[in-house]
């Protein structure tokens, strides 16, 4: 199946910062956004619950995840693929 054939779902590209779950990883999306009174661009991180089926994600790892169907209380994203992997 592809990604038209399931509908427009949000997909985004982070860092794994944890791994101590069985089966989750814990992925920070970095975004700049402007600051709305002075201008200044300034960073936002958004830390959200991915599934990792197969436990194959380290810390570091730059990682591409898709949102699906909530699989638990927090967890709404599933790892699509690991694009890089720590050094």
């Amino acid at each position: 199946m592809t990604q038209q054939e399931r509908g427009n779902r949000k997909v985004r590209i982070g860092t794994v910062v944890s791994n101590k779950m069985d089966k989750t990883i814990v992925v920070a999306i970095e975004t700049r956004v402007k600051h709305k009174l002075y201008g200044k661009i300034v960073k936002r991180t958004t830390k959200l619950k991915a599934h990792d089926e197969n436990n194959s994600c380290q810390i570091g790892d730059k990682v591409k995840v898709m949102e699906t169907k909530p699989m638990s209380k927090e967890k709404h994203w599933r790892v699509v693929e690991i694009i890089q992997r720590a050094q």
